[in-house]
């Protein structure tokens, strides 16, 4: 859970912002450190409001030094709070020194780790390892995370839990489980993504009352999408329409036996305010397709010929979901790149894109109209590299997808990530495990097709689309519980996400 909606940095990009509030703002260091640990401390307090017991781990960087600064006003405040140091007060330096000594001038005694009882306390803060943490936690760091992991009491993350990699959300190694993480003057975008929400709970940003000419400063950042971005993009349509004002949109695949992904594609994409959806699939199976939703157009398509009679009419196209990687499949995939339409490009068609780019370096997308929709596998595939490379660094791989391609490329998974080929990229917060589960894909295809057809360009039509798809399945979750969720509950609650009252 996120509580607003913000712009995401790296952490080398928030240590400029740092140096942008300090220098070129004249707030001091120590004014700026101030007023993070009272954040945190406020944060605390009104998230555990009867917690009477406080420890703060506090390491020895700067965000040790915030950690001091919390301790000392729990205790003016009249809560009890015990600092475990993992380095020596007068061995600090700097603003993190300052701020040891004015928690030591009001009478603290720092304890040394381990501490006898962590489960006698109700709130640990983890004021441990900061952002520049690059390897894995090791000695007594390690223990104590591991410890407050398996305590029973609240944990708050001071800016980003130990042991996450704050760029890519990558836990390395030993990393806290928060159930609070209070992060500051800009988003960490690993919070987001990756491992970052299972480690992060819930998210506070606090903007140090610096001005926001110090997060314009960086021009390169991203942007964290949430549900206000739909009203945006979507306006409220005139009382004088008709189907045709909304678009008209092919979806084109399923090979023998998938005839289900272009059912669920086509659904979603009605759901999701398409005029009219025309489905191009194997003739054996085109008259099932529609049993279940009528609203659906199916259309026996085997050869290339009669699958250009069909896009050539269309206003955007989603190929790949039930795909195959036969020869029809091939015969759909290059009339699709010949059609010219805006296209998104699924499941199967990425293998088969992987394929046809493999060894060579020529462009095979053309025009700027293209979003690639990979999973880590997917991506893995079309990048020459592991699932597990691309999930190192989601960011990233999505980013040299988007250039190599010259495409807008939406990265599924948790913290789904949207980039482009200039470079930009998006986190999404929102969605649940709940929707890895089979089909699900195919329902955001079809909303991404939706918004391609009712005129947005790829980059507002992949956000709004990945938006939309994660509101509905939290709201489809909440409804059904995650596990045993369907991709149809989610196409279910579309229309709820995209006409919010």
């Amino acid at each position: 859970m996120v509580e607003q909606a913000a712009r995401l940095y790296t952490a080398e990009q928030v240590r400029r912002l740092d140096r942008c509030a300090i220098e070129g703002h004249g707030i001091p260091g120590i004014e700026l450190m101030e007023r993070a640990g009272r954040a945190v401390f406020e944060a605390a307090r009104q998230a555990f409001p009867d917690a009477r017991r406080y420890l703060v781990l506090c390491g020895g960087g700067n965000n040790g030094g915030d950690g001091y600064i919390v301790a000392r006003l729990a205790r003016e405040a009249g809560i009890e709070a015990d600092v475990c140091a993992f380095r020596d007060p007068a061995a600090l330096g700097g603003d993190a020194l300052t701020a040891a000594e004015r928690w030591q001038g009001g009478g603290g005694v720092p304890l040394d780790w381990p501490v006898a009882d962590a489960d006698a306390y109700d709130v640990v803060f983890d004021a441990l390892l900061g952002t520049g943490l690059d390897r894995e936690p090791a000695g007594a760091y390690a223990e104590a995370i591991t410890t407050i992991n398996h305590a029973e009491v609240f944990v708050v993350a001071v800016d980003v839990p130990s042991g996450l990699q704050a760029d890519t959300g990558v836990a390395l190694g030993a990393t806290t489980v928060a159930d609070l993480t209070v992060t500051f003057i800009g988003n960490k975008r690993g919070l987001f993504t990756a491992d970052g929400p299972d480690h992060a709970g819930n998210i506070v940003f606090d903007g140090l009352e610096t001005p926001d000419s110090v997060r314009d400063s960086e021009r390169d950042s991203g942007i964290l999408i949430q549900e206000e971005i739909i009203l945006g993009m979507l306006p409220p349509r005139l009382l004088n329409s008709h189907k045709g004002n909304f678009g008209w949109l092919a979806v084109v695949g399923s090979d023998a036996g998938m005839s289900g992904a272009v059912r669920l594609a086509g659904e979603a994409a009605l759901r999701s305010g398409a005029g009219k959806v025309t489905v191009g699939t194997r003739a054996e199976h085109a008259s099932l397709v529609n049993l279940a939703c009528p609203e659906l157009m199916v259309r026996g398509t085997e050869s290339a010929d009669e699958l250009a009679v069909l896009l050539s009419g269309v206003d955007a196209v989603v190929c790949g979901t039930g795909l195959g990687q036969g020869d029809w499949s091939r015969l759909v995939l290059d009339a699709c790149i010949a059609a010219g339409r805006p296209t998104v490009l699924d499941a199967d068609g990425l293998n088969l894109l992987a394929e046809l780019r493999r060894g060579s370096d020529t462009p095979i997308l053309q025009g700027g109209r293209w979003i690639l929709t990979p999973h880590p596998a997917e991506a893995g595939r079309l990048l020459g590299c592991s699932a597990g490379e691309v999930q190192a660094d989601r960011v990233g791989a999505a980013q040299k997808l988007a250039e190599r391609y010259q495409a807008v490329v939406v990265l599924k998974g948790c913290g789904t990530v949207i980039a482009e080929a200039d470079g930009r990229y998006a986190i999404c917060p929102l969605g649940n495990p709940g929707m890895a589960t089979a089909g699900s894909g195919d329902v955001l295809s079809g909303v991404i097709g939706a918004m391609l057809a009712q005129g947005l360009a790829p980059w507002q039509a992949a956000q709004a689309a990945v938006v939309a798809h994660a509101s509905a399945g939290d709201l489809a979750a909440e409804q059904h519980g995650q596990r045993g969720l369907l991709a149809s509950d989610i196409s279910a609650f579309l229309p709820l996400v995209l006409n919010p009252v």
